[in-house]
């Protein structure tokens, strides 16, 4: 029997798709650092909303009404989409920029030859299948309470959950790629996380009630994600009137100067 009969050839097994998108993945769901804040901003901060105005109408129903309602519902609206939401993705965005170079890991798949644009884009859908099922979630419970506590009020229609939906996702994808792209760019998360946040509540409520600023303040990113919103802010004077384009425009050059400033900085990152 010759050598090349005796030989038995073993079958590989097939390489899985998606593997850096799945790398990445587990390693956000394996720090502890992020998926337990990212919970309670999202999750956590629709369930305390809902129980502390239920527990005020439980204790005084003449002076606080219901906790359901389409109201209330745009209160958890503007939570999801602009302040606890927001937050969440900025800080699961700073992870994953970061959390290669924070763990030395970066060398190593530099030096194994994958390629740093790679790198970079599995990020994105890696990142977001951690953040999105959370947001989900979270406007899930949103939806329910909505109806369920609504005690007579009137609650939102099926075309207008099915928006309000779609928004706190879409606005939770665009923070996210933002901070992606800035975390990446400056390496540091918890410098990356700073700056969103400052810019996120504090600045961006400075800017938008200065008056002298015109129309720039439709560069914004908490004006031109407001407009998207199915439900318009309680107070009427907070109402910037942008046209849908422009605010899909502004959205769209946030995503691009960030993320394609994080794309560049991987690309030339010393290893």
């Amino acid at each position: 029997m010759t050598t090349s009969e005796s030989t038995v050839q073993i079958p590989r097994s097939p390489r899985l798709p998606f593997r850096l998108e799945r790398a990445e993945l587990l390693k956000l769901r394996k720090s502890r650092g992020v998926w337990i804040p990212t919970v309670i901003l999202t999750v956590g901060a629709i369930a305390i909303m809902y129980t502390a105005v239920e527990l005020f109408h439980v204790s005084n129903s003449t002076k606080y009404g219901p906790a359901g309602g389409t109201i209330n519902f745009g209160h958890a609206l503007l939570l999801m989409g602009q302040i606890a939401g927001m937050i969440a993705a900025a800080l699961v965005g700073a992870a994953a920029g970061t959390q290669d170079l924070s763990s030395g890991v970066f060398r190593d798949l530099v030096s194994s030859g994958r390629s740093r644009t790679r790198l970079f884009l599995a990020r994105i859908p890696g990142g977001l299948a951690m953040l999105l099922p959370l947001m989900a979630a979270a406007y899930a419970l949103a939806a329910v309470l909505c109806v369920v506590l609504a005690s007579g009020l009137p609650t939102p229609s099926v075309m207008l959950f099915t928006k309000a939906g779609l928004y706190v996702l879409f606005s939770g994808a665009v923070v996210y790629v933002i901070a992606l792209g800035l975390g990446s760019l400056v390496g540091s998360r918890a410098a990356t996380i700073s700056i969103l946040i400052a810019y996120l509540l504090p600045v961006q409520a400075i800017l938008r009630n200065i008056s002298a600023l015109g129309r720039t303040r439709d560069g914004l990113l908490s004006v031109a994600v407001e407009r998207l919103s199915p439900i318009p802010p309680p107070d009427a004077r907070d109402v910037f009137h942008i046209s849908l384009a422009t605010s899909l425009i502004v959205l769209a050059f946030w995503v691009a100067i960030f993320g394609g400033l994080g794309l560049w900085r991987t690309r030339t990152r010393d290893a």
